[in-house]
Parts: structure tokens; C-alpha cells; sequence
């Protein structure tokens, strides 16, 4: 079943977009064709086999998305992709529009880059899962932040207008958290933001319910992650220097800061 489907037409932009299906347990099973977008496929629960070009990947995944990293796959343009869950679960498909077909690809987390970023209550883990230094793909970029209660991630506010993001939100407890773009808004589980361009963060953590969000981005220049600090609120990165990062930082068994 698909609980969410953002493509460029409907968000009224170019390349990024985002499809959260959910599969029953027993073999629940999705099928598409990729068309024109390349695909990173991301499991939110649950363990999935990924199938496309005559490939399949399994992919262990994970209980939820506070229980740490997950190993992901990459299916290309022009394929058929079809998902298949003894478990059950929730799966990501984040795309981007592309030209470029490369190969489908399993991204174990071992050669993911999981960064602990800012300090104090601007403390957040970031897995970069397709990121420009972890996965070589046509235009896709998207990684997954988890923000302890009471933190702030995605600040200072920044922008880069080259680059059309997508935060898709989850949130322990069924808590709220609240994202700053044209306004602040509230956000809880399911939820997504689109950012076309523009200033925009923080992601904000209400104290108690830890906050997860997955962003996907794509556009039309280089695949290069360039962001511009909001120079009203630049300088808290120079206060990181002299704060702890927060203890209940790394979410995940068997992670280290």
C-alpha cells in the first residue's frame, strides 16, 4: 500500500520526490518501473528483498528508524523494481529525475558515513547513506537525521537553491517536533516539508520525543551538497568548539561517537 507519494509534478518542481509504501508481513509485495527516476530504496521497519535488472538485494533493515542505521539499495532508471517483506514494514523510495543509469547497488551500513554533527542542544546524528561521498549515482543525495528530544538540527538555517529537499518525519512517542521553512509548522509522524529553496531550519526536537527525518534532494547543477549559512545565526558553529556532544547520541546498538 502506498501511504505517500510526492513526485516533481506534484511538488511543482523538477527532480526530487519521495514514495513511503507499506507491505504486509508474509510476503507483502510492491512492483514499479523506475522510469525516469534512479531510486535509493530505505527501510523505515522491517526487512526487505530488493529486486531489479535481474538483481536481487536483501536488505536487513531495521525494528524502526530510532534503532539505528540501515543498509539501503540503489535500483537506476529504467528498471523494474519490485520489494518483497517476510516482516512486514515500511519502505522509503527516494528518487530523483536522472539521465545517468548505473547499476543496482547494495550500501551496507559499514560503508556508510554515520556523523555525529553540531554539539550541545544543537547535537544530531546524520546517516549518510547517498550522500556525494558514499554513493555514486546521477543526481540523487538524501541521508537521515535523528534529533534527541529538546535538540535542534538543521541550524543554523541555511539554504541552497540548486538543490529541491524533501524532509519526511517520523517522531518517538507520537510527539510533535516543528520545522521552520515560510513560517514554522508542526510536523508529527508521516509528515513531509518541501523546501523548492530558500532559508530554512531549525528542525526542532519538543523535549521528550526524539525527532527523525529523512531528506531527499535533488537538482539541476552539480551533485554537490553546498549549503549557505543564514548569516544572522552563523556564528553558533563557532559555540560547537566548547560543548560535549549529547550523550544520548548515537541512536543504535553497537555505534560509537
Amino acid at each position: 500500500m502506498i501511504r505517500l507519494d510526492v513526485t516533481p509534478e506534484s511538488a511543482g518542481w523538477g527532480y526530487s520526490g519521495l514514495r513511503i509504501v507499506e507491505l504486509a508481513a508474509g510476503g507483502g509485495e510492491y512492483s514499479c518501473s523506475t522510469g525516469g527516476d534512479e531510486v535509493v530504496v530505505v527501510p523505515l521497519s522491517g526487512s526487505v528483498a530488493v529486486t531489479a535488472d535481474g538483481e536481487k538485494v536483501q536488505l536487513d533493515g531495521r525494528d524502526s528508524v530510532f534503532d539505528g542505521p540501515t543498509d539501503v539499495a540503489y535500483v537506476p532508471i529504467g528498471a523494474g523494481l519490485t520489494l518483497r517483506s517476510d516482516t512486514g514494514g515500511r519502505f522509503a523510495l527516494a528518487t530523483a529525475r536522472a539521465t545517468r543509469r548505473l547499476p543496482v547497488r547494495h550500501i551496507p551500513v559499514a560503508r556508510q558515513r554515520i556523523e555525529m554533527r553540531g554539539a550541545g542542544n544543537c547535537s544530531r546524528q546524520v546517516n549518510n547513506f547517498a550522500t556525494t561521498d558514499v554513493l555514486d549515482a546521477d543526481r540523487i543525495i538524501a541521508c537521515e537525521v535523528l534529533t534527541p528530544g529538546g535538540n535542534w538540527s538543521s541550524y543554523p538555517p541555511h539554504r541552497h537553491d540548486d538543490l529541491e529537499e524533501i524532509y519526511y518525519f517520523e517522531v518517538a512517542g507520537g510527539g510533535p517536533g516543528y520545522q521552520r521553512a515560510s513560517g514554522v509548522r508542526e510536523v508529527r509522524s508521516g509528515d513531509v516539508v518541501l523546501i523548492p529553496d530558500g532559508w530554512h531550519g531549525p528542525s526542532m526536537a519538543a523535549p521528550g520525543y526524539d525527532l527523525y527525518y529523512l531528506n531527499v534532494m535533488a537538482g539541476t547543477g552539480e551533485r554537490a551538497w553546498v549549503i549557505e549559512d543564514e548569516p544572522e545565526h552563523a556564528w553558533v558553529r563557532d559555540t560547537w568548539a566548547d560543548q560535549e556532544v549529547d550523550p544520548r547520541l548515537p541512536f543504535g546498538k553497537g555505534l560509537h561517537r
